[in-house]
C-alpha cells in the first residue's frame, strides 16, 4: 500500500501534476511579462486540463488504435516514476543500486510515447514531427549522457541517486561544465524553444499532436507540465545537492528549483526555433566537445 501511495499520491501522480502545473503558470506568466502581457490567471492550466478532459475522444481513421491511445499513458507513467524515484532520494534517503540509471532511462519515455503517437496517427504530418523528435531524441541524448557521467566520476562511480543529495557538484569546474550541458539538453527534453522542432506550430501544427483530442491530448498536456517540475528537480539532485526537508534547506531547495525554471523560461524566450538539421549539428559538435571535456576534467581532478 505504502508504495501504491507514493506512486498515485506523494511524492508521485498527484503531487507531480499539481506542481507541475502550477510550474506551467509561472513559464505562462513569465514569458506573458516578458512579451508585456498580463498572462494568465493562476488556475488557468488546471481549467485547460479539466477541459479537455471533457471533451470527445477522437480515433483517426487509418490510424494503429491501441498504440495512439496506449502512447500518452506511456509517457504519464515514465514522468510519475521518475519523481517517485527522486523524491524518495530527497526526502526520505530511498536508493536502490542503480536508480539513478533507472531514472535516465525513464526521462526518455516522454519523447519515445510522443514517437510512438505521431507514427501511430497514420497522419504524414504526425509522422514528420515523429521523425523531428526521433532525430532530436538522438541528438540530445549523447551529450546528455556524457555529462551525467561527469557527475558519477566526481562522486566515484555512485550509481545511487541519495548519495549525490550529499554532494555539490558544481563545486568544481568539470561539474559547471556538466550542468551547463543538462541543463541545455533539458531545454530539448522539454521541447521548449528553441527545441520546440517536433511540434512547431507556425510549421507543421502541432506535429505528433495534430490528430490527439479529449482526455489522451491532455495527458500528453499533463506529462510536458510535470516535466517542467521533474527536469529542474533531476538537475539539483545530480549537481546542486538535491532538497533537504530541514529548516532554512526547504528554502533553500526551493530557490534553486525556481532558478533553474527561470532561466529555462528565459531560454525559451529568448532565441528563435532551430531547424532539426541545426538542433543535431549543435548536440553532435560543440556540446558534445564540452561534455567531453568535462568527463576528462573530471577524470583528471577538476
Amino acid at each position: 500500500m505504502r508504495y501504491l501511495f507514493d506512486f498515485l499520491i506523494f511524492p508521485g501522480f498527484l503531487f507531480t501534476a499539481v506542481v507541475g502545473l502550477v510550474a506551467s503558470w509561472v513559464d505562462r506568466k513569465l514569458t506573458a511579462r516578458v512579451q508585456w502581457r498580463k498572462g494568465p490567471p493562476f488556475l488557468q492550466p488546471f481549467y485547460d486540463i479539466l477541459k479537455l478532459l471533457g471533451k470527445e475522444v477522437i480515433v483517426p481513421e487509418g490510424s494503429k488504435g491501441t498504440g495512439f491511445l496506449t502512447a500518452p499513458l506511456i509517457g504519464l507513467a515514465g514522468v510519475t516514476l521518475v519523481s517517485t524515484i527522486l523524491w524518495g532520494a530527497n526526502l526520505w534517503g530511498r536508493a536502490f543500486v542503480g536508480d539513478l540509471i533507472v531514472v535516465i532511462y525513464l526521462l526518455t519515455l516522454p519523447s519515445l510515447a510522443i514517437i510512438l503517437g505521431g507514427a501511430a496517427s497514420g497522419n504524414p504530418i504526425s509522422g514528420l514531427g515523429a521523425s523531428r523528435e526521433m532525430k532530436l531524441l538522438l541528438s540530445y541524448e549523447l551529450p546528455f549522457l556524457l555529462a551525467i557521467a561527469t557527475a558519477i566520476i566526481k562522486l566515484g562511480g555512485s550509481l545511487r541517486l541519495a548519495d549525490y543529495t550529499e554532494t555539490l557538484v558544481v563545486g568544481s569546474v568539470s561539474g559547471v561544465i556538466a550542468f551547463i550541458v543538462t541543463l541545455l539538453c533539458a531545454q530539448a527534453k522539454l521541447g521548449l524553444v528553441p527545441f520546440d522542432i517536433p511540434e512547431a506550430e507556425q510549421e507543421i501544427m502541432g506535429g505528433p499532436l495534430i490528430e490527439y483530442s479529449g482526455a489522451p491530448l491532455a495527458a500528453f498536456k499533463l506529462t510536458k507540465a510535470m516535466m517542467l517540475f521533474v527536469l529542474p528537480v533531476f538537475l539539483m539532485t545530480v549537481f546542486l545537492g538535491g532538497f533537504h526537508p530541514k529548516g532554512i534547506h526547504i528554502l533553500w531547495g526551493t530557490l534553486k528549483y525556481v532558478g533553474i525554471l527561470i532561466v529555462i523560461v528565459l531560454l525559451r524566450n529568448t532565441n528563435p526555433r532551430l531547424r532539426i538539421d541545426q538542433a543535431m549539428r549543435w548536440f553532435w559538435g560543440p556540446w558534445t566537445v564540452l561534455a567531453l571535456a568535462g568527463v576528462v576534467l573530471a577524470l583528471l581532478g577538476y
